[in-house]
């Protein structure tokens, strides 16, 4: 069994450890666009030519499922990307988790980037789903290339800074770009009120994983054998994980023996 995630950069660990996590057993098909990073500030049309392109690299393994860990891509490239591979090879895009935040009655924070905060598609995620709920947009300028980069100032910067625009009272935090659950414990600790309960965070890396699964024909089996392989594609070209990957848990379960418990 063969599960490829794809993404602009390394916000894919987020989904392709919550897969590791289910199936041990599963081999993994990493594919991402570092030189052509970053997605966001490019137009529709060359996000989804781009995203087209990491795709094809990761069907050429011939997984079961993709998953795209990327709100950018699912934004602007799910409809061409499912055009051109379903339904031989179902595509997962990854949408915030506004409704499993919202269900709670609020208030809620979505934190996004520059480009994703009030935009079209997410004011109608929030409409959709935070009906009647107080939801502050929460936009985080440099925290996805930081995370990229691995630059624990600049990560902590930006944490600090998105957290001084979220309101003291938010019981729910969603993070709305995959990049952003590898700190989430930062994100977690910066958000945190003495006297208040935690901020519980919603990402979306977990449903993804169950959705591919499910998509896939497979159960989730997070005692199996951990025989799964793990195949990383740059650009196009074979190679290991990026050097900044073992700063995080996520890329550090990707590249040792996994453990349970």
């Amino acid at each position: 069994m063969k599960i490829a995630v794809m993404d602009a950069g390394i916000g894919l660990l987020a989904a392709a450890a919550a897969v590791r996590r289910l199936r041990p057993d599963a081999d993994l098909v990493l594919s991402s666009d570092p030189d052509g990073m970053p997605w966001g500030p490019r137009t529709p049309e060359d996000i989804t030519a781009r995203a087209l392109a990491v795709a094809e690299a990761a069907a050429a393994h011939r997984p079961q499922a993709l998953i795209v860990a990327c709100n950018t891509a699912t934004v602007h490239a799910l409809p061409a990307l499912r055009a051109r591979f379903e339904p031989g090879l179902p595509v997962i895009g990854t949408v915030p988790a506004v409704k499993p935040a919202a269900a709670g009655g609020g208030p809620v924070a979505v934190w996004a980037t520059p480009a994703t905060t009030g935009s079209p598609y997410q004011s109608a995620l929030i409409r959709q789903f935070a009906d009647g709920v107080r939801v502050t947009e929460v936009p985080c300028p440099g925290l996805s290339d930081a995370v990229e980069n691995a630059d624990e100032a600049a990560v902590d910067l930006a944490i600090t800074a998105a957290a001084r625009h979220t309101p003291d009272d938010v019981r729910a935090l969603v993070l709305g770009c995959t990049h952003y659950e590898l700190v989430a414990g930062r994100i977690r600790a910066a958000v945190r009120h003495p006297g208040l309960p935690p901020v519980v965070l919603h990402g979306s890396a977990d449903a993804v994983a169950t959705q591919a699964l499910r998509r896939s024909g497979l159960t989730p089996t997070p005692d199996a054998p951990a025989t799964g392989t793990l195949t990383t594609i740059l650009s196009g070209r074979e190679a290991p994980l990026p050097a900044a990957a073992p700063t995080y848990a996520e890329g550090r379960l990707l590249l040792g023996p996994v453990t349970h418990g």
